[in-house]
């Protein structure tokens, strides 16, 4: 018997949009609608499955490594599928969303990857997600230029030689797409829709460049999931009639539970993986929002003040660099998101001077790339890489045998001198209010005190003002973290940006909404698992 026909999706409030038709074509919506019928209910039960372990997690206040893949981890034979051309050298990649002007800039940046990014760098729009495909799709045809109506400066594609190779990022499993619903009313995830959208009209087109449908896959909490994304790759690829192995999948390792399994994660996905990132703002979001419940040694200190150097992190980062190597697998280390001023020459001196010794460290360390968030960064952490890897495309050869992780490392917080600060709470409240205000407005990727900020930064900033209230926190200054301080410090912070942008463009802007958000996240006894989620209830359009 054969398998019923998709069920017709519709999409709902929403207006039409210029260039939906290269997008929203039939055949496109009736693939997404298969992905919808087959791996949804899977899907739901994986989010499911995420609620119990965070229970357990809450009962136990400690994670290990998993007996019942003990095998896999002991199986030196196994290895993933060797890199395609295009992404075998990775020194150096830069992210952001799939606005037409950035679509030009990032492929024209000199980096060697762009994350092409529907995710945390990109507020769900409809128009946002249907003409962020649509500007790939004409990248991919050399079909796309941008005039800045403000400057009047055009921008224009390099010669494909001198392109980036795309690797899109889709939303993770838990964001569901409101304006694209099955025959029953219910939303289709987000993640088949971006996904869906790009392997279908993209997937044929990047193999006549010498290039394949390549993808970051964000948030991911088990080895269960990503044998889900490994089971849609097969499928896709059979769908639209090219070779099995064609899909290439880097895995963000972005929270705490996956940083326990990230062998099976690529063993689940060895036909179809390409590496491992170490993504340091989600994963300590992670860490909070798991261990929220665990007592003093959890609670993190200024969000500044965890770098990569603290113990905890440095044994997520090097496991992460030997995992990857023993399995044949890139290392891409994290995000360097410091944005150049135009006005102050001290303060990038500064800032380049870190993102270097950032990028040196992580080089020295056996990454095989790293990530920036502009493309004034691309030619620093581009030395730093070439000082380590010369002509070689990677350093996966370099197998970090002297490393050694016990579980229990990952999870030493209290590791760390650093406390929570007064200022470090002040910190939280303005880019937490400032990100947030520009993600209502469609924005997803924003520049807050000269640092790019995306989604990432909100959670963080809006957990760690939940945990320091959560945990009675005192500040040096001998106030204590209580939801009354939140309020007032988030008050002159209001009162503080309308003095600062003058009362027209504060009423025409989302300041109080964002605020309230804000404090609604950080202030309710029942932590929300993400803030996309009731502040996606709030996105207009």
């Amino acid at each position: 018997m054969s398998a019923p026909a998709p069920s017709p999706l519709a999409i709902v409030d929403a207006e039409p949009l210029p260039r939906q038709e290269k997008v929203l074509t039939d055949a496109a919506l009736a693939f997404v609608a298969e992905l919808h019928r087959r791996f949804t209910p899977r899907r739901d039960e994986l989010l499911a499955r995420r609620a119990e372990r965070r229970a357990e997690i809450a009962r136990t206040s400690t994670l290990d490594f998993l007996p019942e893949t003990a095998a896999i981890r002991a199986d030196d034979s196994w290895r993933v599928a060797p890199a395609p051309a295009a992404l075998n050298d990775r020194r150096v990649e830069i992210t952001g969303p799939t606005d037409r002007k950035m679509t030009i800039n990032a492929l024209n940046s000199g980096a060697r990857v762009w994350l092409a990014d529907f995710e945390d760098a990109s507020a769900p729009t409809w128009e946002n997600v249907v003409l962020g495909q649509a500007n790939l799709i004409d990248a991919y045809g050399r079909d796309i230029d941008f005039t800045d109506e403000r400057t009047g400066k055009s921008y224009a594609l390099r010669p494909n030689e001198e392109l980036a190779t795309v690797v899109m990022r889709p939303r993770g499993w838990h964001l569901d797409e409101r304006h694209l619903v099955d025959a029953d009313g219910t939303p289709v995830p987000g993640a088949f829709v971006d996904f869906g959208l790009y392997f279908f009209h993209n997937a044929q087109r990047l193999l006549d460049l010498g290039k394949g449908p390549y993808f970051y896959l964000p948030k991911t909490e088990s080895h269960l999931e990503a044998r889900l994304w490994n089971d849609v790759f097969v499928f896709a690829q059979d769908y639209v009639g090219i070779p099995q192995g064609t899909v290439r999948a880097t895995v963000l390792i972005e929270t705490i539970t996956a940083a326990y399994e990230m062998e099976e994660i690529l063993y689940e996905l060895r036909d179809h993986a390409a590496g491992l990132n170490a993504g340091r703002w989600d994963y300590l979001f992670s860490i909070v929002k798991n261990f929220r419940d665990g007592g003093a040694r959890f609670v993190l200190p200024d969000r500044n003040a965890v770098t990569m150097t603290a113990p905890f992190m440095r044994a997520y980062t090097e496991l992460l660099v030997r995992t990857c190597h023993k399995r044949g697998a890139h290392a891409i280390g994290g995000m360097a998101a410091f944005i150049p001023s135009r006005r102050d020459a001290e303060v990038n001196k500064v800032a380049f001077e870190k993102v270097r010794a950032d990028k040196d460290r992580e080089a020295n360390d056996g990454f095989d790339g790293s990530w920036v968030a502009h493309p004034d960064l691309v030619p620093i952490a581009m030395e730093s890489f070439d000082r380590v890897l010369g002509d070689k495309p990677n350093q996966k050869d370099r197998l970090r045998e002297d490393v050694r992780v016990e579980a229990a490392e990952l999870i030493a917080i209290d590791s760390l001198d650093a406390k929570p600060t007064y200022n470090g709470l002040v910190n939280a409240v303005q880019v937490g209010i400032r990100y947030i205000e520009a993600w209502l407005r469609g924005l997803g990727a924003v520049a807050i005190f000269n640092l790019m900020e995306d989604a990432a930064t909100a959670e963080i900033s809006r957990s760690q003002i939940w945990q320091w209230i959560n945990a009675g926190v005192e500040f040096e200054n001998g106030d204590r973290a209580t939801p009354e301080l939140a309020r007032k410090v988030a008050a002159e912070e209001l009162d503080a940006i309308r003095k600062e942008i003058g009362e027209q463009a504060f009423a025409a802007g989302h300041w109080q909404e964002a605020h309230d958000l804000l404090l609604k996240v950080s202030l309710d006894e029942d932590y929300a698992d993400f803030l996309t989620l009731p502040a996606y209830q709030q996105l207009k359009g």
